[in-house]
């Protein structure tokens, strides 16, 4: 599993979770992308808002499947407004991960999330899901005490960041944590640029794997930015990180 975090609200978490997830989609990877940023839960609603811009969008239209990247048949409205199913449904087996290879499987927040162990669930989660499967968990803010469990649960981080001097800093103090954590950081994705310095990967403490140009207010339908995310999706599948995943 690998937590996407980041120093602050609005460094570009879930947008590159998701970004992310249908990039190694794309390259025929079977995907799960979790929320674990259970008190600001947006994953499945960006998921769901973006669902035409996914990577299906190349492909024949037909009705989506239970666990993909939106409403089952059926499915009631959770608290974040989706109709995805939640971690806590994956992990009670209430409806088995079955990820397909497009579009990658969301998994949205937990309904009553304070009643929830956050950490048994992610590591529940990690078990649950199979073999190959790239897993990628949208964490919350690096200065929150609720990104210690994702954290933990995950084997590496990526850090997403803007390339402003505050962002940086608190991104830094976000890897330092997850280092502590026993999650060490795999590289940094740059948000809003198309040029980074080589300083950034200094100031880090780890390669920066990608930088995702503005997209303006709806980043994932800009051409440009679903291709900086493939390129993200195929250096970071050339890590030790991805060693196992079936990507192609």
């Amino acid at each position: 599993m690998i937590a996407v975090a980041g120093g602050k609200g609005g460094s570009g978490k879930t947008t590159t979770t998701l970004g992310l997830a249908r990039a190694l989609s794309r390259r025929g990877a079977p995907v799960v992308a979790a929320d674990a940023d259970w008190d600001l839960p947006n994953l499945a609603r960006l998921a769901a808002e973006t669902r035409s811009e996914g990577p299906t969008e190349a492909g024949a239209e037909g009705p989506t499947e239970a666990g993909a990247e939106g409403p089952p048949v059926g499915g009631d409205r959770h608290a974040d407004g989706s109709d995805a199913r939640t971690v806590l449904d994956a992990v009670r087996g209430t409806e088995p991960v079955r990820p397909g290879r497009s579009p990658p499987t969301v998994l949205a927040a937990p309904d009553a999330p304070r009643s929830v162990d956050a950490d048994a669930t992610f590591d529940a989660l990690d078990g649950m899901t199979p073999e190959g499967a790239p897993v990628l968990l949208d964490s919350p803010a690096g200065a929150s005490p609720d990104v210690a469990a994702p954290l933990r649960a995950a084997d590496r981080a990526l850090i997403a960041t803007p390339l402003r001097r505050a962002a940086l800093r608190d991104a830094a103090k976000t890897a330092a944590i997850a280092g502590r954590l026993d999650c060490p950081t795999v590289g940094a994705v740059v948000i809003g640029e198309t040029d980074v310095p080589d300083r950034v990967g200094t100031l880090l403490g780890c390669p920066v794997l990608g930088a995702i140009p503005d997209g303006g207010a709806v980043p994932l339908s800009d051409p440009s930015v679903r291709s900086a995310y493939d390129g993200l999706a195929s250096r970071l599948g050339e890590t030790a990180a991805a060693s196992e995943w079936q990507i192609a």
